[in-house]
């Protein structure tokens, strides 16, 4: 398998609000950046969605290792709280709901495919890709063309 090293971030003008989503792939010498801005949304939302919009474009399952600042992403996945939501009918607690399900689901079939070891980073400090990412994701949400989050509620 090709080895990738996919950079994201996400980011949301207000909470909720405005957001956009970035993301860096680097395969050998080649880079991609991409991202995408939508009209109303979560800083959450973002996050997750960068991870899926990167992991998206790989057009052959590929060795992976994704760096993001978000913690909600990193640890909802390395400790596993991701496959206990599910698990659990999508429950947090006997009475909380998990958020964000329908960017879950599909993060959890491309992680099926690819095989991805997450990495958390601090965001807004020392790392190049992390803050390319960030003013990707920043630039889209200041675009022309926002598009509509469709499972935001």
């Amino acid at each position: 398998m090709k080895k990738v090293d996919i950079y994201t971030d996400g980011a949301c003008s207000g909470n909720p609000g405005k957001g956009g989503a970035g993301a860096v792939l680097i395969y050998k010498e080649f880079k991609k950046e991409m991202s995408r801005g939508f009209k109303l949304t979560t800083n959450n939302r973002m996050e997750i969605y960068a991870v899926i919009m990167a992991l998206k474009a790989l057009k052959e399952p590929c060795e992976i290792m994704l760096y993001s600042d978000s913690k909600y992403v990193v640890d909802a996945v390395n400790k596993g709280w991701v496959y206990n939501w599910k698990a659990k009918n999508w429950m947090r607690t006997a009475k909380e709901k998990a958020l964000n399900v329908d960017l879950w689901e599909e993060l959890l079939k491309l992680l099926e495919y690819h095989s991805v070891k997450f990495n958390w980073v601090k965001g807004h400090a020392s790392n190049f890709y992390n803050n390319r990412c960030d003013e990707l994701a920043t630039s889209a949400i200041n675009g022309d063309n926002l598009e509509t989050d469709e499972n935001y509620c």
